[in-house]
């Protein structure tokens, strides 16, 4: 595990990223990977610079990032997950929901995360067994909450379209259960909002470790929790379909999710 000196020089590391994302936005250019699946100046360049610098610190620790190959994984080695932009799509339309993402994951488990809004300055990180925190005060969910008042987040696979057919009808049922729904585009700021009580459950299917390990980190930490669709633990190195809630939703989601 990180200690704490290093775990400041990492979130110092991701704060950085606020100047060059701002300074890549400004010539924008844009790849198209596959249906609403897109890739940016930003994304490599954000990627480029937290590789380099960790590397620089943490010579030992490969790194597992969304924009370029990950082969030969272990699950008992020692891995940088980072995700430079997650929200991608959001950025591009200047949504203000984006964040870079970045987890470290130490044979078999994450110990530790941080995820990052440069566009409205929040970051939420947590250590293993040392709680969950926003702009360096602890967060809890909201463990109070019952399912008809709670606010939902989802995601809507829209890189697999052909999923809607399925997951359309589920969400509508889940809908009629709960006060709310909300779809914001990033998997790992949803994971921090249910973290820090402004929702109270994120749904989505088939993401990719960058997606959910720094996320999945912070909500644990902060009293929630985190599984696959069929109750089991996350594999962190293969993509999963995720459901994370506050204690008093999860019996009730995860059945309907099952059923």
């Amino acid at each position: 595990m990180l200690n704490e000196k290093e775990q400041t020089e990492v979130l110092l590391l991701v704060r950085k990223t606020k100047e060059l994302i701002y300074r890549e936005l400004e010539a924008a250019r844009v790849t198209v990977k596959g249906a609403a699946d897109y890739v940016t100046n930003v994304d490599f360049a954000v990627q480029e610079f937290l590789k380099k610098e960790l590397e620089e610190r943490f010579p030992d620790i490969r790194m597992i990032a969304e924009e370029k190959e990950n082969r030969d994984l272990s699950p008992d080695a020692r891995y940088w997950i980072l995700d430079p932009i997650d929200g991608t799509t959001n950025l591009i339309h200047h949504y203000g929901l984006s964040a870079v993402a970045l987890a470290l994951y130490e044979q078999g488990q994450i110990t530790f995360g941080a995820v990052y809004n440069p566009f409205h300055e929040e970051l939420f990180f947590a250590s293993l067994g040392n709680g969950a925190y926003f702009n360096g005060e602890r967060i809890q969910v909201n463990n109070q909450i019952a399912l008809k008042d709670a606010v939902i987040s989802y995601g809507s696979s829209p890189y697999e379209k052909e999923r809607a057919e399925l997951l359309f009808p589920l969400f509508h049922r889940i809908f009629k259960s709960v006060a709310d729904f909300r779809r914001t585009g990033s998997a790992e700021l949803d994971l921090c909002y249910v973290a820090c009580g402004r929702q109270h459950g994120f749904i989505e299917q088939n993401l990719k470790p960058w997606d959910y390990a720094a996320g999945s980190l912070i909500l644990t930490e902060a009293g929630g929790m985190i599984s696959d669709w069929e109750g089991k633990e996350l594999p962190y190195l293969v993509n999963a379909d995720i459901a994370a809630t506050t204690r008093t939703i999860a019996e009730p989601i995860r059945k309907m999710l099952q059923d």
